[in-house]
């Protein structure tokens, strides 16, 4: 089944939240995320309810992808943070190594419940997100419209933002290089493909501010210190939602999923299974998009969302015209050796 139809229905918008909380004394819970206006609004439809109506206390922490630090927790036996927001080829590599705990599903909820890809032996899908170029519309009156456009020094001078990762950063160059959607990972599978893409980068290697939180990003859109910047979508609308004017541009985004995982090794074992079974629950995930323009799993979640806000999500039809799903197989067989090419790449 393509990426296409899989999501062909799901829903969502944007906005914010604040802190956690804590009621009566049932056990603790750190719940890890990716910072910014994304965990503000896990706060708002995850952890604040659950804190509520469990009364376990939740502390939340936040990092930006990176995994030595789980690693040393988890050789060490010091293990901190019980539940975590992750990519999906952090998890199926992580549930690999060995840092993530198998879930029991009886205590989560139905599979068939669920999206397929919403599934695997150590998570729990949480959202679907994309990356997507963007600018700021009260600085550019007309800005690029797609990543061919974003390439473009002479028409808009000016940095551009990436994320510091050869993962979507390869696909988007050779989406930019004029490869169709459909053929990305065809062609990034091949050695001429790779050195495709990092000669397109070559192009604007000089102009490039690389980001590793999806918070910077938008920061330094807003800073003027880019003139154009990869970014998440949900960032997008939550930073228009409180007056801001940036360029929601779907034309070649590429999208993928987040995931709830335990760290192996939790102290907080069992809350960690009881707060991923309510924020996989339809009730908590219909919540979501309230707050944050990112897809739900959780089926009945999908069909109860508000379709007025249909326009905002990654996953509606026509958003979906020149989309790349995020291919996980790929990146657990080949992201090793890009990502070490890519670091290596970076530092020239």
């Amino acid at each position: 089944m393509s990426y296409r139809s899989l999501f062909h229905g799901l829903l969502l918008f944007a906005s914010l939240g604040i802190t956690s909380t804590s009621v009566a004394d049932s056990g603790k819970l750190t719940v890890v995320g990716a910072g910014g206006v994304l965990q503000d609004a896990e706060r708002k439809a995850f952890f604040e309810p659950f804190a509520k109506s469990s009364g376990v206390a939740v502390t939340e922490d936040s990092y930006s992808g990176q995994m030595a630090k789980v690693r040393a927790m988890v050789s060490s036996g010091s293990v901190s943070w019980d539940v975590m927001q992750v990519e999906q080829n952090t998890l199926l590599s992580g549930c690999a190594e060995g840092l993530f705990e198998e879930l029991d599903w009886a205590k989560i909820g139905k599979k068939e419940d669920f999206i397929p890809e919403a599934y695997s032996d150590c998570g729990v899908g949480a959202f679907v997100w994309s990356m997507v170029p963007s600018y700021d519309k009260t600085k550019l009156s007309d800005g690029p419209k797609n990543w061919a456009d974003f390439w473009d020094l002479k028409k808009w001078p000016g940095k551009r933002g990436f994320r510091q990762t050869a993962k979507m950063t390869l696909e988007i160059a050779l989406l930019a290089d004029g490869v169709p959607a459909a053929e990305v990972y065809n062609v990034l599978s091949t050695k001429a493909g790779q050195d495709r893409a990092f000669a397109k980068l070559d192009q604007i290697k000089p102009n490039i501010i690389w980001w590793t939180s999806g918070a910077e990003s938008l920061e330094r859109l807003a800073a003027g210190d880019v003139v154009a910047t990869a970014t998440f979508n949900g960032r997008v609308s939550a930073a228009n939602a409180t007056g801001k004017n940036f360029a929601l541009i779907w034309d070649g985004q590429v999208y993928g999923i987040d995931y709830w995982g335990i760290v192996k090794g939790s102290a907080n074992r069992e809350n960690a299974e009881k707060f991923i079974a309510f924020a996989a629950s339809d009730a908590a995930q219909s919540a979501f998009p309230q707050y944050i323009a990112y897809g739900v799993t959780n089926k009945k979640a999908i069909q109860s969302v508000d379709p007025k806000l249909a326009r905002h999500l990654p996953t509606t039809e026509a958003n979906l015209k020149a989309a790349v799903g995020l291919n996980t197989e790929f990146w657990a067989d080949n992201g090793e050796a890009l990502e070490a090419r890519f670091a290596t790449w970076r530092a020239q």
